[in-house]
């Protein structure tokens, strides 16, 4: 399995209810359709809940979670957001790789993930960590923007066959 790199000056952890002010704020920012409080308070618990911290404050996060499904276990990346002062400095790569690391554990043997057809620079990350397009989903977003569905073969990226 490839190891994830993490920039030197962060640390990556289980998220904690006291991280979720800052996970809001940082959600609020980087979209126009923000999850609530509430969202990111039900998964406090899941191991693919993580934030990356520098000198204790978040920087950013990622919301990962694993369904059962008939044998075949799916991952789902639901949200990753890194604050914009500290975007474009590897941080949403780490977490994504950490977040693959625990579904893996957690069993799942392929990942999914919706992203906005037009956001490029998740979709730059997403396919240079192994994501490749399944569909699009017309209307997908309330303001009518199409989201690409992006999928992952879990055992492809452990051992590096994924494409870059």
């Amino acid at each position: 399995m490839a190891v994830p790199t993490t920039p030197a000056d962060v640390t990556i952890r289980g998220a904690e209810e006291s991280d979720l002010g800052s996970v809001v704020r940082i959600e609020r920012d980087a979209f126009d359709q923000p999850w609530p409080y509430t969202a990111f308070e039900s998964f406090v618990d899941e191991p693919g809940f993580l934030v990356a911290t520098r000198d204790g404050t978040v920087v950013g996060y990622v919301v990962a979670d694993v369904t059962p499904n008939f044998g075949r276990d799916i991952g789902h990346v639901k949200d990753l957001a890194v604050a914009g002062p500290a975007r474009q400095r590897g941080i949403g790569r780490s977490l994504l790789r950490r977040a693959l690391v625990s579904l893996a554990v957690d069993g799942a043997e392929v990942v999914k993930l919706e992203v906005r057809e037009s956001n490029e620079a998740a979709r730059s990350l997403y396919r240079n960590t192994g994501f490749e397009t399944a569909r699009r989903v017309p209307r997908y977003y309330r303001d009518g923007e199409d989201a690409l569905v992006m999928i992952l073969d879990v055992a492809e990226w452990e051992n590096g066959e994924a494409e870059p």
